[in-house]
Formats: structure tokens, sequence, C-alpha cells
């Protein structure tokens, strides 16, 4: 279970993909980035956090790292991963509703 403060962090770096425009302007309209950019960085971020917990768990073998440190990043991963399943649930659950509406 992931601690209050690794959650705050999480929900800090989101805020701040979404005030920085995300992984760019894809859109064409210019209102703002489009949401396959949005859905990109979402997930290079998430496997750029499992890829830091997987070089923490490395060093913590070859006797480099501190438990804390690998137990942080695993909790940051685990927090990162469970708020895309709920995106993509948010998203199956929307696309469900879009195709359930009459025609």
């Amino acid at each position: 279970m992931a601690s209050p403060t690794v959650a705050a962090n999480a929900y800090a770096n989101l805020a701040r993909i979404l005030d920085t425009g995300g992984a760019g302007k894809g859109s064409d309209t210019g209102a703002g980035p489009s949401f396959s950019a949005l859905l990109k960085d979402a997930v290079g971020s998430v496997l750029d956090v499992g890829k830091k917990s997987d070089a923490q768990t490395v060093a913590m073998a070859q006797g480099k790292a501190n438990v804390m440190d690998v137990v942080t990043a695993v909790a940051e991963t685990d927090v990162a991963v469970s708020t895309l399943v709920s995106v993509r649930d948010r998203v199956i659950q929307s696309y469900e509703d879009i195709l359930k509406m009459p025609i």
C-alpha cells in the first residue's frame, strides 16, 4: 500500500504534466494537447518510474542502495500503475457508455 506522501507526489506529477501541456501540442485547433499525446506521456511516465524501481532493486542487490530507497521506488511504481489502470478502466467504461447511446 502506498503512503500518503507517495500518493501526493504522484498527484503533483500528474498536475505538472497537465499544466505543462503533456507530451506536446498535438492538437490541430491549438486548444491543448491531444488525448493521444497525454496518454503517451502518462504511459511513458509509468515506464520511467518502473525503470527507476528496477534500477533501485538491482542496486540494492549489489549492496549499493538503501532498503528505504527501494521501498519508496516500488511504492511510487505501485501508485503510478494503479493510476494508469484506473484511467484505463474509466476510458473503457466511457467507451461502453458511448456505444450504448441511441443513434
